[in-house]
């Protein structure tokens, strides 16, 4: 495609813009199959500034004024287009996945919830309730995960692992520095943000799902605000009832239970228990398209003095 390999390209379809997006961000080579109102400049709307790609743009494929043009999100938003059939989405900054025996993106290492040395910095859960977490946040491609204050950014690694868009926030700037350096480390697409939850996620892309350490009341009523369908925290055993109550106010269904899990071998102590909440909230349903209204057909009496055929 356009001198460019496709066979390690994501294909994905611009009917679900928000998920496509989302594809785009978390991958460097995306193939996106136009929809009615979801072009390049849709696209670069989107991306632009936060995620800095290339666009290669198909007019008109196969037809009479097929045209192939390199551009920037950015020029992608003010120039017109004539037949964008497809938009081939590009990490200029990210080097060439090696060829494999399937098509799409590179495939991961085979491992998950992966033990702690993978990581710099202090965790705030264990791989063992990592694993339980990443189990009910369920990433996905095209979902877009937030990984609020786990110290060393490993949920949102094995979100980004998983093909799903994630942010990883904190409010300290050693802790951002940590981030980063683990995301280089394992080669996939975090953003990493800093800040307070109050004052930060408003610029933030809207996540289907959200991961919050040690929740506080306030800032998991923020992330249940805006979390579509699944959110999983850590918190103190005694607050469980009070933040149930918070998920269940923002029309979630909240489970809890407290997760400890000792190794029989090397540990020289066991560690702490930890209490973790999980709460889904149903998609929305799309309502089924109107039935389209048919007309019954009116049969007009002959003039009179004429007789009917």
């Amino acid at each position: 495609m356009a001198g460019v390999p496709w066979d390690d390209a994501l294909v994905v379809s611009a009917a679900e813009f928000r998920r496509a997006v989302n594809a785009c961000r978390a991958h460097p080579k995306v193939a996106v199959l136009t929809a009615p109102g979801a072009g390049p400049a849709e696209l670069g709307r989107a991306l632009f500034p936060q995620t800095p790609r290339s666009f290669i743009v198909c007019e008109d494929v196969d037809g009479p004024e097929e045209r192939v043009v390199h551009v920037r999100p950015a020029e992608a938003t003010t120039r017109p287009w004539n037949k964008p059939d497809v938009v081939l989405v590009l990490d200029n900054r990210r080097a060439e996945d090696a060829p494999t025996w399937i098509a799409g993106p590179a495939l991961r290492e085979p491992a998950w919830a992966l033990p702690q040395e993978a990581f710099v910095g202090e965790p705030a859960l264990t791989p063992e309730a990592r694993a339980f977490a990443l189990a009910k946040l369920g990433p996905r491609i095209g979902d877009m995960v937030w990984d609020i204050g786990s110290g060393d950014g490993s949920v949102a690694i094995e979100c980004a692992r998983f093909g799903a868009a994630a942010v990883a926030l904190d409010r300290d700037d050693s802790v951002c520095v940590r981030l980063r350096e683990n995301v280089r480390r394992h080669g996939v697409r975090v953003a990493v943000s800093r800040g307070e939850i109050g004052t930060v996620v408003d610029h933030l892309p809207v996540p289907d799902a959200v991961f919050l350490a040690d929740a506080s009341s306030e800032a998991l009523a923020t992330c249940a605000s805006r979390a579509r369908h699944r959110l999983a925290a850590t918190a103190p055993a005694g607050a469980t009832p009070a933040l149930m109550d918070v998920l269940a106010g923002h029309g979630f269904t909240a489970h809890a239970t407290t997760l400890q899990a000792t190794p029989l071998t090397g540990a020289p102590e066991p560690p702490s228990p930890v209490t973790l909440l999980w709460a889904e909230r149903p998609a929305a349903v799309p309502e089924p398209p109107a039935a389209k209204r048919i007309r019954s057909i009116e049969t007009l009496p002959p003039p009179p003095g004429r007789s009917v055929l």
